[in-house]
């Protein structure tokens, strides 16, 4: 499922066009938002999106979200992290699993700038991990229009499933990753040369490689392993004082199962854990086609379940198909 959802030919009819927006997240640094507003958005609950390791806001999983919440009644943001999406030239850095303080810049904005009351932000994969993370390190002082979060295969423990990916099963995936990442550092390189140079690039195999020769020199880490642990949300999971979902699959190929067991999402009643059999990674096939995509569609319910104000504004699903 993993491959097969990546490359399923998908349209999107009933998703609008989007208008894009520029958030800073620190001095010198700005994220793209693609962002679907209702007729009165402060009068809706909005659902902020956050892609994967070297997606963008134009990845499948995104805009099929977004064209579900959209009919659903909520106001959506596509948002790209740091140089996705065609964003290289808005920042001298580089993105990576621990900058969930973007998201809360992003959430802040939408509040003080916005006016919107009712806000909630879902990720997948790496994206995962960091709307947990920000809401881990909120923790009980997350301002009252943050409704929820929810996270979809999340890389809670990046050693884990760095270690996993790098398993021989996984080549394909692994060859994908590193093959996008160096793409994308060479496109910073002629950007920021003074900042980047590319003689590391040679010996880059994996993307613990990666990490360690790129990811962490330029981000302030000591390694890949000072940079795993730091960035990992599972140390803040605890913490979570805002409703949760977490879907994931028993088969996903490279983040275990057991990075979910512990006492951290077991013994938190905010955090509520959907475990299927099968999946993938960020997959989820359903054989209903008004519900193809599994995952998307429990999403948007999840947060119309606590979303007062697009119930309260007639907010109603209308019937989708992907194909």
């Amino acid at each position: 499922m993993t491959i097969a959802a990546a490359f399923w030919p998908r349209k999107f009819p009933h998703l609008p066009k989007g208008t894009p927006r520029l958030f800073e997240v620190e001095k010198g640094t700005q994220v793209r938002g693609d962002c679907h507003w209702q007729r009165d958005p402060r009068e809706h609950a909005t659902l902020v999106l956050v892609h994967g390791l070297e997606g963008s806001s134009d990845s499948g999983y995104m805009r099929g979200t977004a064209e579900r919440a959209f009919a659903a009644g909520f106001n959506v943001v596509r948002l790209n992290q740091r140089n996705c999406g065609g964003t290289e030239h808005l920042t001298p850095t580089l993105y990576h699993s621990g900058r969930s303080a973007d998201f809360r810049a992003v959430l802040m904005e939408l509040i003080e700038r916005d006016g919107l009351r009712e806000i909630f932000f879902c990720g997948w994969s790496m994206g995962g991990n960091l709307v947990l993370k920000m809401a881990g390190e909120l923790g009980g002082g997350a301002p009252r229009e943050l409704r929820g979060v929810a996270a979809v295969n999340p890389c809670l423990d990046l050693a884990a499933c760095v270690e996993a990916l790098g398993e021989r099963r996984n080549l394909v995936y692994s060859r994908h990753f590193v093959r996008r990442l160096k793409g994308r550092m060479r496109r910073k390189a002629e950007l920021y040369g003074e900042i980047y140079s590319l003689g590391a690039l040679g010996r880059v195999r994996s993307v613990r490689d990666f990490d360690e020769l790129v990811t962490a020199p330029h981000c302030g880490f000591a390694g890949a392993d000072d940079y795993y642990a730091r960035s990992s949300a599972m140390h803040v999971l605890g913490e979570i004082r805002v409703p949760a979902l977490i879907l994931t699959a028993k088969d996903d190929p490279f983040v275990p199962f057991g990075t979910f067991e512990g006492e951290a999402i077991r013994g938190n009643p905010k955090i509520r854990l959907a475990a299927t059999e099968f999946g993938g990674h960020c997959g989820f096939i359903a054989e209903d086609r008004a519900e193809r995509f599994w995952s998307e569609a429990r999403v948007v319910e999840f947060c119309g379940e606590l979303a007062t104000e697009t119930q309260r504004h007639g907010g109603s699903e209308r019937q989708l198909s992907n194909g």
